[in-house]
């Protein structure tokens, strides 16, 4: 009974991610056809709160794996979900001009085409074993995406620190144990090479992950 529990809990889980992802999807794509650039420049306008849901209930999935009922690794994916809310709500909510940039909307669609690839075959995998063909799209197409992710993160980063500094936001005075301005800009420049070396992690965890997942596709082949 509890194990019947868990996949309608984790069914519906992902089937909110994938519709969500969807819709951000289709949403920028018509939206980019409709109005041109227009629309690259209003997309944290239109998608953002839709985009801040996901992204949100995504840390669901840090409990999922604390509590067994997904199988992956806790450290990839713990950093995956804290470097986009960290990019989310810290970097580009916070600015305004931040969110009028092309990078928001091509860090949107990397973002949405790598969960479109992850939560359909999560989907597939609670009802069935998904065919081969899917398998490899899915562990395949993600890994070149996924350093295009994290190169757009820095680009937003890096386009964001000139506001950081004017405007003085999450600049901060520490007065003990002595007196010490922590200036924004200071840490998001550290954080760019943490969020290079997290991705570099992810990355080996996804090629990790895609000789598994196909591996056993192969034994299974050669079984019968």
């Amino acid at each position: 009974m509890r194990h019947n529990i868990r996949i309608i809990y984790l069914f519906i889980y992902n089937l909110l991610q994938f519709c969500g992802h969807s819709w951000i999807f289709s949403n920028m794509t018509a939206r980019f056809f409709s109005f041109g650039e227009v629309a690259l420049a209003d997309t944290f306008y239109s998608i953002g709160v839709v985009m801040s849901f996901c992204q949100l209930l995504s840390v669901l999935e840090l409990c999922h794996i604390l509590d067994g009922i997904e199988n992956s690794w806790l450290l990839p994916r713990f950093l995956q979900v804290l470097e986009r809310n960290v990019l989310l709500f810290v970097v580009i909510a916070s600015q305004e001009e931040v969110q009028s940039k092309y990078i928001v909307c091509v860090l949107f669609y990397l973002w949405s085409m790598l969960d479109l690839l992850k939560y359909p075959y999560d989907l597939l995998s609670l009802i069935s074993t998904p065919f081969y063909t899917i398998a490899w799209i899915r562990h395949t197409l993600c890994i070149p995406l996924y350093p295009l992710a994290i190169l757009a993160e820095v680009v937003t980063i890096y386009q964001s620190l000139p506001y950081f500094e004017t405007l003085g936001t999450f600049s901060f005075e520490l007065m003990f144990p002595v007196p010490l301005f922590i200036h924004f800009t200071y840490v998001l420049q550290f954080y760019m090479p943490v969020l290079a070396i997290g991705g570099g992690i992810h990355v080996s965890n996804l090629l990790l992950e895609r000789s598994q997942h196909l591996g056993d596709y192969n034994k299974e082949k050669k079984n019968n």
